[in-house]
C-alpha cells in the first residue's frame, strides 16, 4: 500500500471533529499508525496568545520523564574542570577557540549546544551559524551555564524546548510510537503543566484553545482541552 493509500485509510478511523480523552487519543494514534519505522508522538497545542507582542511569548523547557525516545548529540564550550566534567557526562564534543573554529569550518554534528558564561563572547561569534538551526545557548533555556554536567545530562534524558510559533501554536515531540502508553502520557501530562505554567500574565479568554495528537506520518486526533487536568495521575 502507498503512503499516500495509507493516509487514507487512517484518515478514515478518526472522526476529525470528536474530542477524545487522552487516553482515547494516543490508543487511536498508535492504532492508525502505518509508517515502516517508529513513529513520534507528537503533541499540537493552540493558545490563546498573540506571539507578536512580546509580553505574549510562550516559550520555555521541559524535562520529559520518559525521554523521547532519540539520541541527542551535545556539543558544550567549556575548558578546564568545566570541560572533564561536561566529558564525564556524557557530551559527544567538548571545546572551546578549537571546537569554534571546527564549526565555522562546517562541522554540525550535534543537536544541542552548552556553554559556560565565560565562553559567550567567543560562541557569540557563531551567531550566523548556530542562531539560524537553533543551537545557539540560551541562559533562559538552561544551555548558559556553569552546571555542564547538569545540563548535559537533562538534554541526554529528554529536556525538550518549546517555543509558540506566530500562528499561536505550539508543536513537540512526545516520545516514540512503541513508548508503552503510560510513558507517553506522563511526557504529555510534563509538557502540558510547563505549558500551563508558562502562561503570561497578559494572555485574557481562554488559553489553551485546541489540542491535537499525531504521528509522524499520520492524521490528527482532537483532545478535550478540558481534560488536562487529567493528566495527574500521570505525574512522574
Amino acid at each position: 500500500m502507498s503512503a499516500g493509500k495509507r493516509l487514507l485509510t487512517a484518515r478514515q478511523k478518526v472522526d476529525r471533529l470528536k474530542r477524545h480523552t487522552f487516553e482515547e487519543a494516543v490508543a487511536l494514534v498508535k492504532e492508525v499508525a502505518s509508517a515502516k519505522f517508529d513513529e513520534t508522538l507528537e503533541i499540537a497545542a493552540r493558545l490563546g496568545v498573540d506571539p507578536r507582542h512580546a509580553d505574549q511569548m510562550v516559550r520555555g523547557t521541559v524535562l520529559l520523564p520518559s525521554g523521547t525516545g532519540k539520541t541527542v548529540r551535545v556539543a558544550v564550550f567549556a575548558k578546564g574542570d568545566k570541560e572533564r566534567e561536561a566529558l564525564e557526562a556524557g557530551a559527544d564534543v567538548v571545546g572551546a577557540e578549537e571546537l569554534m573554529e571546527r564549526i565555522q569550518s562546517g562541522f554540525l554534528e550535534f543537536d544541542k549546544a552548552i556553554a559556560t558564561p565565560d565562553l559567550m563572547g567567543l560562541v557569540g561569534r557563531l551567531g550566523k551559524i548556530l542562531g539560524p538551526r537553533g543551537l545557539m545557548p540560551n541562559a533562559k533555556l538552561g544551555t548558559v551555564t556553569m552546571d555542564v554536567a547538569n545540563a548535559v545530562r537533562e538534554l541526554k534524558a529528554g529536556k525538550i524546548e518549546f517555543r509558540v510559533e506566530k500562528n499561536g501554536i505550539v508543536h513537540c515531540p512526545m516520545g516514540k510510537l512503541s513508548f508503552a502508553p503510560e510513558k507517553l502520557l506522563a511526557n504529555i501530562s510534563a509538557f502540558m503543566d510547563s505549558i500551563v505554567k508558562a502562561k503570561p500574565s497578559t494572555s485574557k479568554g481562554t488559553y489553551i484553545r485546541g489540542l491535537v495528537l499525531s504521528s509522524t506520518m499520520g492524521p490528527g486526533v482532537k483532545v478535550d482541552p478540558a481534560l488536562i487536568k487529567d493528566l495527574k495521575a500521570y505525574n512522574a
